[in-house]
Protein backbone atom coordinates (compact mmCIF):
# COMPACT_ATOMS: atom_id res chain seq x y z
CA UNK A 1 0.00 0.00 0.00
CA UNK A 2 1.16 3.72 -0.27
CA UNK A 3 1.42 6.24 2.19
CA UNK A 4 -0.27 9.47 1.79
CA UNK A 5 3.41 11.28 1.46
CA UNK A 6 6.97 10.03 0.94
CA UNK A 7 10.16 12.14 1.00
CA UNK A 8 11.19 11.10 -2.91
CA UNK A 9 8.80 9.27 -5.04
CA UNK A 10 9.96 8.09 -8.34
CA UNK A 11 8.34 7.44 -11.61
CA UNK A 12 9.99 4.18 -13.79
CA UNK A 13 11.33 1.41 -11.95
CA UNK A 14 13.84 0.65 -15.13
CA UNK A 15 17.81 0.40 -13.94
CA UNK A 16 17.49 4.69 -13.54
CA UNK A 17 14.96 4.91 -11.09
CA UNK A 18 15.67 1.40 -9.09
CA UNK A 19 19.20 2.94 -8.62
CA UNK A 20 17.98 6.35 -7.60
CA UNK A 21 15.67 4.98 -5.48
CA UNK A 22 18.00 2.50 -3.65
CA UNK A 23 20.41 5.50 -3.15
CA UNK A 24 18.26 7.55 -1.61
CA UNK A 25 16.26 4.81 0.94
CA UNK A 26 20.57 3.92 1.52
CA UNK A 27 20.49 7.59 3.05
CA UNK A 28 17.68 7.09 5.16
CA UNK A 29 15.06 8.35 3.05
CA UNK A 30 11.43 7.25 3.12
CA UNK A 31 11.24 6.31 -1.03
CA UNK A 32 8.07 5.49 -3.18
CA UNK A 33 9.18 3.49 -6.70
CA UNK A 34 6.28 3.56 -8.97
CA UNK A 35 6.43 1.03 -12.24
CA UNK A 36 2.97 1.52 -14.77
CA UNK A 37 3.17 -2.44 -15.89
CA UNK A 38 2.86 -5.15 -13.82
CA UNK A 39 5.89 -6.70 -13.74
CA UNK A 40 9.50 -4.74 -13.58
CA UNK A 41 11.96 -6.02 -16.10
CA UNK A 42 8.82 -6.31 -18.93
CA UNK A 43 8.93 -5.78 -21.81
CA UNK A 44 12.54 -5.82 -22.58
CA UNK A 45 13.23 -2.98 -24.57
CA UNK A 46 17.36 -3.39 -25.18
CA UNK A 47 20.16 -4.71 -27.45
CA UNK A 48 21.09 -5.97 -23.34
CA UNK A 49 24.96 -5.67 -24.26
CA UNK A 50 26.74 -4.02 -21.72
CA UNK A 51 30.71 -3.54 -20.99
CA UNK A 52 32.42 -5.68 -18.49
CA UNK A 53 34.46 -3.17 -17.13
CA UNK A 54 31.82 -0.49 -16.64
CA UNK A 55 29.16 -3.60 -15.24
CA UNK A 56 32.31 -4.71 -12.81
CA UNK A 57 32.93 -1.00 -11.43
CA UNK A 58 29.30 -0.65 -10.09
CA UNK A 59 28.39 -3.86 -8.91
CA UNK A 60 29.17 -7.30 -7.50
CA UNK A 61 27.80 -9.37 -10.88
CA UNK A 62 25.02 -11.79 -10.08
CA UNK A 63 25.59 -14.78 -13.05
CA UNK A 64 21.47 -14.67 -13.35
CA UNK A 65 22.62 -11.37 -15.09
CA UNK A 66 24.69 -12.97 -17.76
CA UNK A 67 23.25 -14.90 -20.19
CA UNK A 68 26.17 -14.92 -22.58
CA UNK A 69 29.97 -13.02 -22.31
CA UNK A 70 31.28 -11.47 -25.36
CA UNK A 71 35.22 -11.61 -26.45
CA UNK A 72 35.01 -8.68 -28.75
CA UNK A 73 33.02 -7.25 -31.78
CA UNK A 74 33.23 -6.99 -35.47
CA UNK A 75 32.15 -4.37 -37.99
CA UNK A 76 30.57 -5.23 -40.89
CA UNK A 77 31.13 -2.38 -44.33
CA UNK A 78 28.22 -1.76 -46.72
CA UNK A 79 30.38 -3.93 -49.00
CA UNK A 80 30.50 -7.15 -46.89
CA UNK A 81 34.24 -6.24 -45.40
CA UNK A 82 33.91 -7.72 -42.02
CA UNK A 83 36.68 -5.67 -39.64
CA UNK A 84 37.38 -7.85 -36.20
CA UNK A 85 38.19 -4.82 -33.18
CA UNK A 86 40.42 -5.57 -30.50
CA UNK A 87 38.39 -5.18 -27.14
CA UNK A 88 40.49 -6.21 -24.13
CA UNK A 89 37.50 -5.89 -21.79
CA UNK A 90 35.03 -7.72 -23.25
CA UNK A 91 31.37 -7.33 -22.19
CA UNK A 92 28.33 -9.33 -21.46
CA UNK A 93 24.20 -9.87 -23.38
CA UNK A 94 22.74 -9.44 -19.94
CA UNK A 95 19.12 -10.99 -18.96
CA UNK A 96 17.44 -7.33 -19.22
CA UNK A 97 14.19 -8.95 -17.07
CA UNK A 98 16.54 -10.69 -14.52
CA UNK A 99 18.47 -7.67 -14.19
CA UNK A 100 15.89 -4.93 -13.54
CA UNK A 101 14.43 -6.93 -11.52
CA UNK A 102 17.58 -7.52 -8.94
CA UNK A 103 18.14 -3.23 -9.38
CA UNK A 104 14.56 -2.93 -7.68
CA UNK A 105 14.99 -5.85 -5.23
CA UNK A 106 18.01 -3.89 -4.12
CA UNK A 107 16.00 -0.58 -3.67
CA UNK A 108 13.65 -2.57 -1.51
CA UNK A 109 16.24 -4.29 0.49
CA UNK A 110 17.46 -0.62 1.37
CA UNK A 111 13.63 0.40 2.37
CA UNK A 112 12.40 1.79 -0.61
CA UNK A 113 8.55 0.88 -0.92
CA UNK A 114 8.31 -0.44 -4.82
CA UNK A 115 4.30 -0.62 -5.86
CA UNK A 116 3.31 -1.93 -9.63
CA UNK A 117 0.62 -1.19 -12.21
CA UNK A 118 1.21 2.59 -10.44
CA UNK A 119 -0.07 4.61 -13.91
CA UNK A 120 1.09 8.36 -12.39
CA UNK A 121 -1.18 10.24 -14.59
CA UNK A 122 -0.46 13.58 -13.37
CA UNK A 123 2.04 15.94 -11.00
CA UNK A 124 0.79 17.63 -7.96
CA UNK A 125 2.57 21.65 -8.29
CA UNK A 126 1.86 24.14 -5.56
CA UNK A 127 3.17 28.03 -5.89
CA UNK A 128 5.52 26.54 -9.12
CA UNK A 129 7.03 23.54 -6.78
CA UNK A 130 6.21 19.77 -7.57
CA UNK A 131 5.23 18.49 -4.24
CA UNK A 132 4.04 14.83 -5.46
CA UNK A 133 2.19 12.87 -8.35
CA UNK A 134 -1.42 11.57 -8.90
CA UNK A 135 -1.67 7.50 -9.40
CA UNK A 136 -3.89 5.64 -10.57
CA UNK A 137 -3.79 2.15 -9.16
CA UNK A 138 -6.18 -0.80 -9.26
CA UNK A 139 -8.76 1.05 -10.44
CA UNK A 140 -7.92 3.66 -7.45
CA UNK A 141 -6.52 7.44 -7.49
CA UNK A 142 -4.01 8.45 -5.10
CA UNK A 143 -2.64 11.75 -4.32
CA UNK A 144 1.14 11.43 -2.88
CA UNK A 145 3.02 13.93 -1.89
CA UNK A 146 6.71 14.49 -2.06
CA UNK A 147 9.31 16.90 -1.05
CA UNK A 148 11.12 15.65 -4.55
CA UNK A 149 10.18 13.75 -7.69
CA UNK A 150 12.51 12.15 -9.92
CA UNK A 151 11.17 11.42 -13.13
CA UNK A 152 12.87 8.15 -15.17
CA UNK A 153 9.79 7.21 -17.38
CA UNK A 154 12.11 6.98 -20.58
CA UNK A 155 12.48 8.83 -23.87
CA UNK A 156 10.18 12.42 -24.04
CA UNK A 157 9.21 12.04 -20.19
CA UNK A 158 5.88 12.64 -19.56
CA UNK A 159 6.52 13.63 -16.28
CA UNK A 160 9.59 15.88 -17.42
CA UNK A 161 6.72 17.95 -19.62
CA UNK A 162 4.71 18.46 -16.86
CA UNK A 163 7.27 19.72 -14.41
CA UNK A 164 7.91 22.32 -17.64
CA UNK A 165 11.11 20.68 -18.91
CA UNK A 166 12.07 20.09 -22.62
CA UNK A 167 11.96 16.85 -22.83
CA UNK A 168 11.32 16.75 -26.97
CA UNK A 169 13.64 14.59 -29.20
CA UNK A 170 14.05 16.29 -33.14
CA UNK A 171 13.58 13.48 -35.73
CA UNK A 172 17.21 13.98 -36.59
CA UNK A 173 18.46 13.03 -32.88
CA UNK A 174 15.63 9.95 -32.38
CA UNK A 175 16.68 6.81 -33.44
CA UNK A 176 13.33 4.62 -34.67
CA UNK A 177 14.40 1.32 -32.93
CA UNK A 178 13.37 -2.52 -33.23
CA UNK A 179 14.29 -5.69 -32.70
CA UNK A 180 13.77 -9.19 -32.46
CA UNK A 181 14.92 -12.67 -30.73
CA UNK A 182 15.56 -14.80 -33.11
CA UNK A 183 16.48 -18.35 -32.32
CA UNK A 184 17.72 -21.34 -34.60
CA UNK A 185 20.18 -19.39 -36.44
CA UNK A 186 23.99 -19.83 -37.25
CA UNK A 187 26.05 -17.58 -35.40
CA UNK A 188 29.30 -17.20 -33.34
CA UNK A 189 28.52 -16.68 -29.75
CA UNK A 190 31.91 -15.01 -28.78
CA UNK A 191 31.20 -11.36 -31.14
CA UNK A 192 28.72 -8.59 -31.29
CA UNK A 193 27.98 -7.94 -34.75
CA UNK A 194 27.51 -3.99 -36.21
CA UNK A 195 26.62 -3.75 -39.59
CA UNK A 196 26.96 0.10 -40.97
CA UNK A 197 24.98 0.92 -44.38
CA UNK A 198 22.77 3.61 -45.87
CA UNK A 199 20.61 0.44 -47.58
CA UNK A 200 20.37 -1.83 -44.26
CA UNK A 201 19.62 1.07 -41.63
CA UNK A 202 20.22 4.51 -42.68
CA UNK A 203 21.47 6.95 -40.04
CA UNK A 204 21.84 4.14 -38.10
CA UNK A 205 23.38 0.53 -37.42
CA UNK A 206 21.87 -2.91 -37.43
CA UNK A 207 23.49 -4.94 -34.02
CA UNK A 208 23.80 -8.86 -33.76
CA UNK A 209 24.44 -9.84 -30.28
CA UNK A 210 24.52 -12.99 -29.16
CA UNK A 211 22.72 -14.70 -26.25
CA UNK A 212 23.95 -18.65 -26.73
CA UNK A 213 25.42 -20.74 -30.01
CA UNK A 214 21.67 -20.05 -31.10
CA UNK A 215 20.07 -16.98 -30.46
CA UNK A 216 20.67 -13.61 -30.53
CA UNK A 217 18.79 -9.99 -30.25
CA UNK A 218 19.31 -8.78 -34.00
CA UNK A 219 18.01 -4.88 -34.14
CA UNK A 220 18.55 -1.92 -35.95
CA UNK A 221 18.07 2.15 -35.35
CA UNK A 222 16.99 4.04 -38.01
CA UNK A 223 17.21 8.20 -38.03
CA UNK A 224 14.01 9.42 -37.70
CA UNK A 225 15.11 11.60 -40.61
CA UNK A 226 14.64 8.41 -42.74
CA UNK A 227 12.29 6.74 -40.71
CA UNK A 228 9.80 8.72 -42.48
CA UNK A 229 10.22 6.93 -45.82
CA UNK A 230 10.37 3.57 -44.84
CA UNK A 231 9.65 2.32 -41.24
CA UNK A 232 12.13 0.58 -38.89
CA UNK A 233 10.34 -2.48 -38.83
CA UNK A 234 10.33 -2.66 -42.98
CA UNK A 235 14.29 -2.59 -42.84
CA UNK A 236 14.83 -5.22 -40.08
CA UNK A 237 12.36 -7.69 -42.00
CA UNK A 238 14.29 -7.41 -45.14
CA UNK A 239 17.69 -7.67 -43.24
CA UNK A 240 16.24 -11.26 -41.45
CA UNK A 241 14.94 -12.30 -44.64
CA UNK A 242 18.45 -12.22 -46.05
CA UNK A 243 20.58 -12.93 -43.22
CA UNK A 244 18.56 -15.07 -41.10
CA UNK A 245 16.06 -16.88 -42.86
CA UNK A 246 14.91 -19.90 -41.22
CA UNK A 247 15.07 -18.14 -37.79
CA UNK A 248 12.15 -18.42 -35.43
CA UNK A 249 11.10 -15.05 -33.97
CA UNK A 250 10.68 -15.19 -30.38
CA UNK A 251 9.68 -11.65 -29.88
CA UNK A 252 9.65 -8.32 -31.51
CA UNK A 253 9.83 -5.04 -29.63
CA UNK A 254 10.53 -1.53 -30.76
CA UNK A 255 10.76 2.16 -29.46
CA UNK A 256 12.36 5.38 -29.47
CA UNK A 257 16.40 6.15 -28.42
CA UNK A 258 17.06 9.63 -27.43
CA UNK A 259 20.05 9.60 -29.48
CA UNK A 260 20.46 13.79 -28.67
CA UNK A 261 22.74 16.29 -27.07
CA UNK A 262 22.83 16.85 -23.50
CA UNK A 263 19.75 18.04 -21.77
CA UNK A 264 20.45 21.94 -20.48
CA UNK A 265 18.32 21.88 -17.77
CA UNK A 266 17.27 18.14 -16.52
CA UNK A 267 15.95 19.51 -12.08
CA UNK A 268 13.73 21.82 -11.16
CA UNK A 269 12.08 23.03 -7.75
CA UNK A 270 11.41 19.56 -6.22
CA UNK A 271 11.72 17.63 -9.38
CA UNK A 272 14.43 15.36 -10.95
CA UNK A 273 15.25 13.65 -14.18
CA UNK A 274 17.31 10.83 -14.70
CA UNK A 275 18.00 7.70 -17.65
CA UNK A 276 16.13 8.38 -21.16
CA UNK A 277 13.94 10.95 -19.51
CA UNK A 278 17.43 13.07 -19.21
CA UNK A 279 18.69 12.35 -22.24
CA UNK A 280 21.52 10.59 -21.08
CA UNK A 281 21.76 7.46 -23.47
CA UNK A 282 25.26 7.85 -25.72
CA UNK A 283 24.33 9.63 -28.70
CA UNK A 284 26.77 7.14 -30.87
CA UNK A 285 25.40 4.24 -29.76
CA UNK A 286 22.06 4.51 -28.26
CA UNK A 287 23.20 2.54 -25.03
CA UNK A 288 21.68 3.59 -22.53
CA UNK A 289 22.15 1.74 -19.00
CA UNK A 290 25.77 2.45 -17.24
CA UNK A 291 25.43 6.43 -18.19
CA UNK A 292 21.66 5.65 -16.26
CA UNK A 293 23.01 3.92 -13.07
CA UNK A 294 26.26 6.28 -12.88
CA UNK A 295 23.61 9.24 -13.14
CA UNK A 296 21.18 7.97 -11.34
CA UNK A 297 22.91 6.89 -8.29
CA UNK A 298 24.42 10.78 -8.27
CA UNK A 299 20.45 12.11 -8.42
CA UNK A 300 19.74 9.41 -5.73
CA UNK A 301 22.49 10.62 -3.36
CA UNK A 302 21.49 14.29 -4.48
CA UNK A 303 18.00 14.29 -3.58
CA UNK A 304 19.03 12.83 -0.38
CA UNK A 305 21.19 15.37 0.60
CA UNK A 306 18.67 17.77 -0.27
CA UNK A 307 15.92 16.50 2.02
CA UNK A 308 17.98 16.62 4.81
CA UNK A 309 18.77 20.11 4.42
CA UNK A 310 14.93 20.93 3.66
CA UNK A 311 16.11 22.86 1.17
CA UNK A 312 14.48 20.84 -2.48
CA UNK A 313 15.34 23.85 -4.40
CA UNK A 314 16.05 24.01 -8.49
CA UNK A 315 19.26 25.55 -7.32
CA UNK A 316 20.12 22.83 -4.19
CA UNK A 317 18.81 19.57 -7.15
CA UNK A 318 21.93 21.61 -9.79
CA UNK A 319 24.45 19.41 -7.52
CA UNK A 320 23.32 16.72 -9.90
CA UNK A 321 24.00 17.72 -13.44
CA UNK A 322 26.84 19.31 -12.51
CA UNK A 323 28.34 16.10 -10.46
CA UNK A 324 26.71 14.22 -13.72
CA UNK A 325 28.67 16.51 -16.12
CA UNK A 326 31.61 15.69 -14.67
CA UNK A 327 31.58 11.87 -14.65
CA UNK A 328 29.23 11.45 -18.00
CA UNK A 329 27.98 14.43 -19.12
CA UNK A 330 30.88 15.85 -21.22
CA UNK A 331 31.58 12.47 -22.78
CA UNK A 332 28.07 12.57 -23.93
CA UNK A 333 28.86 15.70 -25.59
CA UNK A 334 31.81 14.62 -27.53
CA UNK A 335 30.39 11.64 -28.43
CA UNK A 336 27.03 13.84 -29.75
CA UNK A 337 29.98 16.01 -31.99
CA UNK A 338 31.19 12.29 -33.54
CA UNK A 339 28.39 10.72 -33.80
CA UNK A 340 27.36 14.07 -36.22
CA UNK A 341 30.40 13.53 -38.43
CA UNK A 342 30.27 9.80 -38.32
CA UNK A 343 25.92 9.95 -39.20
CA UNK A 344 27.63 11.73 -42.82
CA UNK A 345 29.84 9.31 -43.78
CA UNK A 346 29.02 8.17 -47.56
CA UNK A 347 28.76 4.08 -47.87
CA UNK A 348 31.92 4.83 -49.87
CA UNK A 349 33.74 5.99 -46.94
CA UNK A 350 33.25 3.41 -45.12
CA UNK A 351 34.53 0.52 -47.03
CA UNK A 352 37.38 2.70 -47.57
CA UNK A 353 37.82 2.77 -43.99
CA UNK A 354 37.37 -1.18 -43.45
CA UNK A 355 39.74 -1.65 -46.48
CA UNK A 356 42.44 0.27 -44.86
CA UNK A 357 41.73 -0.87 -41.14
CA UNK A 358 41.56 -4.79 -42.70
CA UNK A 359 45.01 -4.32 -43.73
CA UNK A 360 46.30 -3.24 -39.82
CA UNK A 361 47.71 -5.86 -37.90
CA UNK A 362 44.92 -7.46 -35.26
CA UNK A 363 46.35 -5.80 -32.04
CA UNK A 364 46.28 -2.17 -34.14
CA UNK A 365 42.66 -2.98 -34.84
CA UNK A 366 41.41 -0.97 -31.98
CA UNK A 367 38.34 1.64 -31.83
CA UNK A 368 40.00 4.76 -31.97
CA UNK A 369 42.08 3.70 -35.25
CA UNK A 370 38.69 2.90 -36.58
CA UNK A 371 37.69 6.34 -35.73
CA UNK A 372 40.88 7.93 -36.56
CA UNK A 373 40.87 6.71 -40.14
CA UNK A 374 37.10 7.45 -41.12
CA UNK A 375 37.46 10.69 -39.55
CA UNK A 376 40.86 11.47 -41.27
CA UNK A 377 39.41 14.54 -42.93
CA UNK A 378 38.50 16.00 -39.12
CA UNK A 379 41.66 16.07 -37.32
CA UNK A 380 40.31 18.59 -34.82
CA UNK A 381 37.61 15.53 -33.34
CA UNK A 382 41.06 13.09 -32.79
CA UNK A 383 40.98 14.58 -28.93
CA UNK A 384 36.98 13.59 -29.06
CA UNK A 385 37.81 10.33 -30.14
CA UNK A 386 40.75 9.76 -27.51
CA UNK A 387 38.75 11.01 -24.75
CA UNK A 388 35.25 9.01 -25.67
CA UNK A 389 37.23 6.06 -26.33
CA UNK A 390 39.71 5.78 -23.32
CA UNK A 391 37.36 7.30 -21.03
Amino acid sequence: MMNESYDIVIVGAGPAGSTAARFAAMSGCNVLLLEKDREIGVPVRCGEAVSEISLNKFFEIRQGWIANRIEGVRLIAPDGTVVPVNHPDGGYILNRKVFDQDLAQMAGAEGATIVTKAYVSDLIVADGRVCGVQVEHLGETYRVRAKIVIGADGVESRVGRWAGLQTHVGLRDMESCVQMTLSNIDIDRRYCDFYFSSTLAPGGYVWVFPKDERTANVGLGVSGEYNRQKPAIKYLNEFVKNKFPGATRLITVAGGVPCAPFMKEIVRDGFMLVGDAAHQANPMTGGGIMASVIASRIAGETAAKAVKLNDVSQKALREYPEKWHETGGIVHQRSYRLKEVVYKLTDADLNRTAMKIDKLKPDKRTIISIFKTALFNHPKLIPDIIKVFMS
